[in-house]
């Protein structure tokens, strides 16, 4: 029994009663100090007892002592109470909090979120690589070297997606239509369906009995975007993919299905043939990639990555970030000094705000496509970016290369150009001096809330799914009301 839930139990059924700590005591003849280190957890119950208090309640044994906390307030004081008596809290000699009835909820979560951040912090040491966090870090970085050192093409997937679309009748030309895509599916024995209320956790969920993939209703997931969903789904059932048991593993998994959707959605042949009429006219672009096979900028853009080397012969970076320049996805093989943290990772790392992937936000038509030469310390940098208005807050694409390659891409003749010397702190994480002195002490900024901060960690993978970051609830459950329909 956890005492700390059974407390706030006998504490929510005693209130729900309108019972006062003496008056509860009363009817099972026990004193209230007593039942009030019950109620704090700092004493358990006989089971004697357990009885008398929920005929005395007018609940049962198994209501008192049910694991769940009642409601939403006694699951905050307890993680909050937790958290405080762990030894490295208790270390750091910071006052205890007891929560009173009347301190708000929010508070407790902030108090309770920055306890967490503080944790994921100091999970970031370089000295304690075994934490989860660290792994994923790791990982990430190992796969990027992987994806670097073979020039982001992976050979037997371009096979394997070359050998499908040959059964399907793909004609060898253009975008992969409707019909064509369908086939896929059924060449893998699966139907697609488009759901209502798919857990946010989820980009699809597949019923493997029934052979359903099932996908977002179109206010929710478009019909381009539906296309790469579905087949990075079953790029996991063309690879023989099976459920990952380490998250080194997951990440791959991940790539090598985004990179299977993008190979059947822009075959190879069709691709470089485009690619290279494109390299002989010197005028590359991502934008007509994009609209030629019918994929999102992202994709066109990871699929440059793919085919440029091998077929081109031309190193590039890529690179996704939001509007404060913080590094959602990041690859090169051109040499571009990405930012990296003290353990080499980069993603979650900001970006220069003189690059163009920043800039892109501050011109005066954001939305259209913008390009840019930088240089840096390392050399001159050619990147062309798109910022997607369709993601809250707004997100960036950027593909790049060396200034000397930029020649081959639509938008070299740019006239913008502009200097970065990060990671050097006075490049531009420093006021202009006189700006500097003109505000300093007479501005008082208040912060955005983040999430990381205020929130906990992605949902943990338990032991029975080994999901990462999934709700496998909200998936049960959705799958349950998908076949009673």
């Amino acid at each position: 029994m956890d005492s700390l839930v059974f407390g706030q139990r006998l504490k929510h059924f005693r209130k729900r009663n309108n019972y006062t700590l003496a008056q509860l005591g009363e009817n099972v003849k026990k004193p209230a100090p007593y039942l009030s280190q019950l109620e704090n957890g700092l004493a358990e119950p006989r089971v004697s007892l357990i009885r008398e208090l929920a005929v005395a309640l007018d609940c049962t044994p198994s209501d008192l002592l049910d694991p769940q906390p009642p409601s939403r307030r006694a699951e905050l004081e307890i993680a909050l109470r937790q958290l405080q008596e762990q030894p490295e809290n208790s270390q750091r000699k910071l006052p205890y909090i007891r929560p009173s009835t009347r301190m708000p909820d929010e508070i407790l979560e902030h108090i309770i979120g920055l306890y967490t951040a503080l944790d994921e912090d100091n999970s970031l040491s370089i000295s304690n690589p075994n934490t989860p966090k660290n792994i994923a870090r790791n990982s990430n970085r190992d796969l990027r070297s992987e994806m670097r050192e073979r020039n982001n093409y992976f050979l037997e997937i371009e096979a394997t997606a070359n050998d499908i679309l040959k059964s399907v009748d793909y004609p060898g030309s253009g975008p992969v239509s409707e019909r064509i895509l369908m086939d896929v599916c059924e060449h893998f024995g699966f139907s697609v369906k488009r759901a209502e209320k798919i857990p946010h956790s989820t980009r699809s969920i597949t019923d493997q009995r029934e052979k359903i993939i099932y996908i977002p209703q179109r206010n929710d997931l478009s019909t381009r975007a539906s296309r790469s969903v579905v087949l990075q789904t079953l790029g996991h059932y063309a690879l023989g993919h099976e459920v990952a048991d380490d998250i080194s593993k997951y990440l791959l998994q991940r790539v090598e299905s985004n990179y299977f959707a993008a190979a059947i959605l822009a075959p190879e042949k069709p691709a470089v043939k485009f690619l290279e009429n494109a390299y002989k006219a010197m005028d590359i672009s991502v934008e007509d990639l994009q609209e030629i096979f019918y994929i999102s900028y992202e994709m066109a853009g990871h699929r440059l990555t793919n085919l440029a080397t091998q077929h081109l012969g031309l190193t590039l970076h890529f690179l996704r970030s939001d509007d404060e320049g913080i590094v959602w996805k990041a690859y090169e093989n051109d040499g571009v000094p990405l930012p990296q943290g003290i353990d080499g990772t980069i993603e979650g790392e900001h970006l220069c705000r003189n690059w163009g992937t920043r800039q892109a936000f501050h011109t005066q038509d954001a939305l259209s496509l913008h390009y840019q030469y930088t240089d840096t310390p390392s050399g001159k940098y050619w990147c062309v970016t798109h910022v997607e208005a369709d993601r809250v807050p707004y997100h960036a694409v950027t593909i790049g290369t060396t200034a000397d390659q930029a020649k081959w891409f639509r938008g070299s003749d740019t006239k913008r150009f502009s200097t970065s010397q990060c990671p050097d702190k006075d490049c531009c994480n420093t006021p202009r001096a006189s700006v500097r002195q003109h505000w300093q002490g007479v501005a008082w900024p208040s912060a955005r809330d983040r999430s990381n901060v205020t929130s906990g960690l992605p949902l943990p993978a338990r032991s029975f799914t080994r999901f990462p970051g999934v709700d496998i609830v909200e998936v049960f459950e959705f799958l349950e009301r998908q076949e009673s329909q």
